[in-house]
């Protein structure tokens, strides 16, 4: 007979990744591994290869270093920090509502832990069933996706494989909303109220969209959806697609430019930024959303701009994980 699983089932929560350290060596390793993915660059093989290793690695790494020096903590990247309390968080709230241990494990799509790493942590934890839960609410085939092929290549080289469960996305559960739009609320009840919110997700290119990647549109009803809870009427709110890179046409309207054309607006003296496609702070936001924008924003005329940050590990964040992961496993409790 095979042996009994030693815990009911594992979780694995997968996020994008960070650079070990803030230098161009650590940039370097981490961006040629991402921009590699063709999952996330869809560019003939060989022509991306010259440009990325010929032009890309040799310029940017040095760039993006010295970004990740302006928001780096003494627990390293705010990424891996903020993952590793929702890691710990989530076990203890599994834990707390199973009655019995239910062993969480960190991966990274790009560096370590990589997929693999985690994968043999559970199963050393007696995890013969993985629930691998992605941190991208939206799906994205350059993301989402990307975590499936990962898993999918850590399985290969795996001679007894473990039963699966892969969460595809939750930007459309209830609870996620009401904890975005919670988090809203609370920072009004503190700060007073905009003249407008700007709902700011990552962006993809436009051609991504077109060839049938969902992630715009599902990005769309999230932002609607927190509209709706804070009862927000079309004038009050706006989405918009940040982190555009390279020449191409991207998914508008552009998060930089419509922060320019609002600080011009004499009637808009005041935008707050809320960035529901991430579910950790990160490069993205508290660099690029909380400081560049805000220079685009009050050098256009506006006056008064404030991002609000990322569910990270709130309590409500950690019990939106746990009742999704419950309800997904429910039939191996």
């Amino acid at each position: 007979m095979s042996e009994q699983p030693q815990v009911p089932f594992g979780v694995m929560l997968v996020n994008l990744g960070t650079p070990e350290n803030p230098d161009a060596a650590s940039v370097r390793k981490y961006l040629a591994q991402f921009l590699s993915d063709p999952r996330v660059i869809r560019v003939p093989r060989l022509l991306w290869w010259l440009i990325l290793h010929g032009i890309i690695l040799r310029v940017r790494p040095a760039k993006v270093a010295r970004l990740y020096q302006t928001i780096w903590t003494d627990e390293g990247s705010p990424l891996m920090a903020i993952s590793r309390r929702q890691q710990a968080a989530l076990q203890t709230r599994l834990t707390a509502l199973h009655g019995s241990e239910i062993p969480v494990e960190l991966a990274m799509s790009y560096g370590e832990p990589s997929i693999t790493t985690a994968g043999r942590a559970l199963a050393n934890r007696g995890a013969r069933r993985i629930l691998v839960l992605p941190l991208y609410p939206q799906y994205s085939s350059s993301t989402t996706a990307a975590v499936f092929d990962g898993l999918a290549n850590a399985l290969q080289r795996c001679p007894d494989l473990p039963e699966i469960l892969f969460i595809r996305d939750y930007w459309q559960r209830d609870d996620y909303l009401q904890a975005l739009a919670d988090s809203v609320q609370t920072f009004w009840d503190e700060h007073g109220r905009p003249d407008r919110l700007l709902m700011s997700f990552h962006g993809i290119p436009q051609r991504y969209e077109d060839s049938g990647d969902p992630y715009p549109s599902l990005c769309r009803q999230t932002a609607a959806g927190v509209a709706a809870k804070l009862g927000l009427d079309e004038q009050q709110w706006s989405e918009s697609f940040q982190s555009r890179f390279g020449r191409e046409e991207w998914v508008k309207p552009y998060t930089d430019e419509l922060l320019q054309t609002w600080g011009q607006d004499d009637a808009i003296n005041r935008v707050d930024v809320l960035c529901p496609a991430f579910a950790a702070d990160c490069l993205e936001t508290l660099e690029e959303i909380e400081e560049q924008n805000k220079v685009v924003f009050l050098e256009a005329g506006g006056k008064q701009y404030h991002y609000i940050p990322c569910l990270n590990d709130q309590p409500a964040h950690i019990e939106v994980f746990a009742n999704l992961v419950l309800e997904r496993a429910k039939a191996w409790l």
